[in-house]
C-alpha cells in the first residue's frame, strides 16, 4: 500500500489510459486473427534453413582441422635432431624402433604404456639416408646372436 501512496499523482492518472490502450489492441488482434486463416507452418522454410546451419557448422569443424593440420608444420622445432630409422612390430601393439639423435643410434622397445632404451649402439647400424632397404633386421639378428632363418624341419 506504501508503493501506491509513494507515487506521483500524474502517474496513477496513467494507468487507466494505458489499459485502456492495451486492451483496444488485444481487441483488435483478435478481431484480425478471426478475419484471416490460421497458417500452417512453412516447413519447407524450416529444414532448409536447418539443413543450411548444420553445413555451415561441419564447414567450420572442417576448417578448424584444416587449420590444425597446417599449424602442426609451423611449430617452429627442428625435426631433423630425431630421425626414426626403422620400426619393426613385434606383437599386436609392441614395436622395437631405431632412433638416431645426434649421430648415434638407439634401439626402443615400445609398448601401449612404456618406452625402454633396449641398446645404444656404438656405430651406426643402419645408415639412416638408406633405411627402407630390409638390411636392418638381418644386421639386428647377427648382433643379437640369432639366425635370420627359421630352423628347417626333418620329418
Amino acid at each position: 500500500m506504501r508503493v501506491w501512496l509513494t507515487l506521483p499523482p500524474a502517474l496513477l492518472g496513467a494507468f487507466p489510459v494505458l489499459a485502456e490502450q492495451a486492451a483496444t489492441a488485444a481487441a483488435a488482434a483478435s478481431k484480425s486473427a478471426e478475419a484471416s486463416p490460421v497458417r500452417a507452418p512453412d516447413t519447407l522454410g524450416t529444414v532448409l534453413s536447418l539443413g543450411a546451419g548444420l553445413v555451415a557448422v561441419i564447414a567450420v569443424i572442417y576448417g578448424c582441422a584444416w587449420i590444425i593440420r597446417r599449424m602442426n608444420g609451423m611449430t617452429g622445432m627442428n625435426n631433423q635432431a630425431i630421425k626414426v630409422v626403422s620400426v619393426m612390430a613385434i606383437g599386436a601393439r609392441e614395436r622395437i624402433a631405431l632412433i638416431e639423435v645426434g649421430g648415434q643410434q638407439i634401439l626402443l622397445g615400445i609398448t601401449p604404456s612404456a618406452i625402454r632404451t633396449l641398446h645404444v649402439f656404438d656405430e651406426p647400424v643402419v645408415d639412416a639416408a638408406n633405411a627402407g632397404s630390409g638390411d636392418f633386421a638381418r644386421r639386428l639378428q647377427s648382433m643379437i646372436g640369432k639366425s635370420w632363418t627359421s630352423p628347417t624341419r626333418n620329418d
